[in-house]
């Protein structure tokens, strides 16, 4: 898969999977847009990498959970490539607590962020995706979804609705030639796990009871994302691609 000249945009991209998404983009020639909140250095960090590979690299500082940074993010991107091909809504954040003591700015926080961030990234993606005559979306799920996780109400609320914004996108803006999907990643050992109170827990389990006997790792759903925008997968739309080693099938316990 090839990407020579294709503009890449990932949220969230200043380290952990983010990162290895939009080096994976930029390893096979798209130049890539890393947006990052709080910390520049590890955004600055990925981009000088994505520029060893021979791309170019804009680095975006904007909260995706407020709608005119978007916008302004966006029209960054427009000032400096002139379109779009590919978004990545990877950018994620969450109130990790149990049902009882979740907090009304824990769910309007997580919710903005994780999902409200997903439909007008692809808002404002569409008309920059349209003059290049299409384009990928990808948005970043989770299996909290669909199973039950300790102190991940809000944070699964908010990836059901990714998925559920990743479906109506597929169908309303596949007239426009825009593909749109959802990766679903198991447990992963990234810096995000130091926020819960189970950090150790959850990789134990996970490396117990994933069937393939290992770990996700950031490369393998960077390697999936790339996959979802290249030729091969036009016909893939509106789904949410589950990558976790099996760990989702097996009955709990």
């Amino acid at each position: 898969m090839k990407f020579d000249g294709k503009v890449a945009l990932v949220t969230g991209s200043g380290r952990g999977i983010g990162r290895e998404i939009a080096l994976e983009f930029a390893r096979r020639g798209a130049n890539v847009v890393i947006n990052y909140f709080r910390n520049p250095d590890p955004a600055e960090e990925t981009a000088q990498l994505a520029r060893e590979a021979g791309v170019e690299a804009l680095v975006v500082r904007a909260n995706v959970g407020d709608p005119q940074a978007i916008e302004q993010m966006f029209a960054e991107v427009e000032r400096t490539f002139g379109g779009m091909d590919i978004l990545v809504c990877n950018a994620a954040s969450g109130y990790i607590r149990p049902v009882m003591e979740q907090k009304v700015k824990g769910w309007d926080w997580t919710m903005n962020i994780n999902a409200r961030s997903v439909l007008f990234c692809a808002q404002q993606a569409v008309p920059l995706m349209e003059k290049r005559g299409g384009g990928h979306i990808v948005n970043i799920s989770s299996l909290g979804s669909f199973l039950t996780l300790p102190n991940y109400v809000v944070i699964g609320a908010s990836k059901a609705a990714v998925e559920t914004i990743t479906r109506y996108l597929a169908v309303e803006l596949a007239p426009k030639n825009i593909t749109a999907n959802a990766v679903s990643a198991g447990v992963v050992a990234t810096d995000a796990l130091k926020y819960f109170p189970n950090k150790e827990q959850m990789l134990e389990q996970g490396r117990a009871r994933t069937p393939a006997g290992r770990l996700v790792t950031p490369q393998d759903i960077a390697q999936l994302t790339a996959f979802l925008c290249s030729d091969g997968a036009t016909m893939i739309r509106g789904q949410t691609i589950i990558i976790d080693g099996g760990f989702s099938l097996l009955p709990p316990g």
